[in-house]
């Protein structure tokens, strides 16, 4: 699937990045009511919406500050840097310990959104000045990468491999790590890797291989 790059599709169809894109299954078309109060919130703080990665997208100077969402059990927001956020309310979530700086917002239902629409504006309103003062999220302490023993086992018996991989950018690889140690099972862990050896080899990111699946 290609995703959505018209603001009047997604609103109709979906973000265009699974089968669900333009049928009742749809998320989007599930919260259709919530997308729209919410982009109204948005349109009322931001000048710039743009669409990016399937969808409505709001930003500062071409910068990007919020982005709307929509699954299958609610919609909202993320702000990418949410962790800049007062959040007063607690109602921001960190995703996973790896979201370092953006912050998701969630509603479930329009009255909920309705409730807290006010709130929700102010929360866009104090994204917005973050972003004019330039403020910008610390960087995450950096700690050693802890490669899964398969990958260790295949470093023992593929120099060259090993030598491609400690190549790649410290992003890269831990993106790459993330994804093996993340898999449960030796066998699964293994099988991501030699899914991702010829990427590697090639000096591509995990982001950019799965582009080109």
């Amino acid at each position: 699937m290609n995703m959505t790059k018209s603001i009047d599709v997604f609103l109709s169809d979906g973000c265009g990045r699974c089968s669900k894109f333009g049928t009742d299954a749809c998320s989007v078309r599930r919260h259709q009511a919530e997308i729209q109060l919410l982009r109204r919130l948005a349109k009322e703080v931001f000048e710039e919406e743009n669409m990016k990665w399937g969808s409505p997208c709001y930003s500062y100077k071409n910068k990007n500050v919020v982005i709307l969402h929509s699954f299958k059990d609610f919609s909202g927001f993320t702000f990418f840097k949410g962790a800049l956020l007062s959040d007063p309310e607690k109602i921001l979530i960190q995703q996973t310990e790896n979201m370092h700086a953006s912050r998701m917002l969630r509603c479930t239902n329009l009255a909920e959104l309705i409730d807290k629409q006010d709130l929700i504006r102010a929360y866009l309103f104090e994204a917005l000045e973050i972003e004019k003062a330039g403020l910008k999220v610390a960087p995450k302490p950096q700690q050693d990468l802890i490669f899964p023993e398969e990958l260790i086992e295949i470093f023992k018996s593929d120099e060259h491999f090993k030598k491609a991989f400690h190549c790649l950018t410290p992003g890269r690889q831990k993106n790459y790590v993330r994804h093996f140690s993340e898999a449960k099972q030796a066998a699964t862990r293994t099988a991501r890797i030699e899914k991702y050896k010829p990427f590697i080899l090639k000096g591509i990111g995990m982001e950019e291989a799965w582009k080109m699946k």
